[in-house]
């Protein structure tokens, strides 16, 4: 679905950003602008300025976050002053960044070189397991440490559910449930945190499908295919995993799977046939 948007446009700040240390300390021109996506609907029927996003006041943001700060690459202001536009204005779902130097010293006839990116909010859902120790405790905490996180914001969490060990080891019966999270992190990035959070609640992994005080695994992210040695989404065994469709079928039942084009709710219902 596409998005209302406002520009800005070749916005001039004078900053302390680039590799050299003259640059640093003597400073130069920055050319900046940004496109801002949200919903205009809302303000346009209302005519109420906080139906929208201020774009005066988002000026001025961003020139405050660029003078204040230094960086030694262009890539880093654009990526840092694109994450605190997200984080600051909740109704943006989207902002592409472009960050021009003029005169950048290179040596050469130039008229300019840019960095320009595009940044967004995306939704995950987490499935989340343990059957050792105090398990909902475990869990509680992983809730309460993706919830501490400045870039990302649970949404809502499933039913905490009993459920039988899965592939033939024996061991306890698992505490399982699943959550939506909104996040600014890249699936990889999240990859990360989740196993953080898993080794700060002292996860092991010794025993395929063993026992484990905390399990997170990224289940679905946007309508995201994706395939690499760590990490795949959606989750591989998502369709036949009935602890983890029960409790995505109560928070998103009408989510699709992007590679079976069938709902949560859907896929449930066709494993508890089977």
């Amino acid at each position: 679905m596409s998005m209302d948007k406002i520009k800005i446009s070749n916005l001039e700040v004078f900053a302390n950003h680039g590799v050299y240390p003259e640059e640093n300390k003597l400073g130069q021109k920055f050319v900046i602008s940004a496109q801002l996506y949200t919903s205009l609907y809302e303000a346009g029927c209302s005519d109420a300025l906080e139906a929208s996003v201020n774009y005066g006041e988002v000026c001025c943001f961003i020139k405050e976050f660029t003078e204040s700060r230094t960086y030694k690459l262009l890539e880093s202001l654009a990526e840092n002053l694109a994450r605190e536009l997200l984080l600051k204005y909740d109704r943006l779902q989207q902002v592409d960044v472009e960050i021009k130097k003029p005169w950048a010293p290179i040596g050469l006839p130039l008229e300019s070189v840019s960095v320009e990116i595009s940044r967004r909010r995306h939704i995950a859902y987490i499935g989340m397991g343990s059957n050792m120790g105090d398990r909902r405790a475990y869990l509680d905490g992983a809730v309460a440490s993706l919830e501490q996180l400045k870039d990302c914001r649970v949404v809502r969490v499933a039913d905490y559910i009993e459920t039988a060990p899965y592939g033939g080891v024996e061991q306890d019966d698992f505490l399982n449930s699943a959550l939506e999270l909104e996040t600014l992190l890249p699936a990889e990035a999240l990859l990360k945190v989740l196993n953080d959070i898993e080794t700060e609640a002292g996860r092991t992994r010794t025993v395929r499908w063993g026992p484990r005080t905390l399990d997170l695994d990224i289940l679905l992210y946007d309508d995201m295919i994706y395939d690499t040695p760590e990490l795949v989404i959606p989750h591989k065994e998502l369709h036949l995993r009935d602890f983890v469709l029960r409790p995505m079928a109560q928070i998103a039942p009408h989510v699709r799977h992007p590679l079976m084009g069938k709902t949560m709710e859907m896929l449930l219902k066709e494993l508890e046939r089977e």
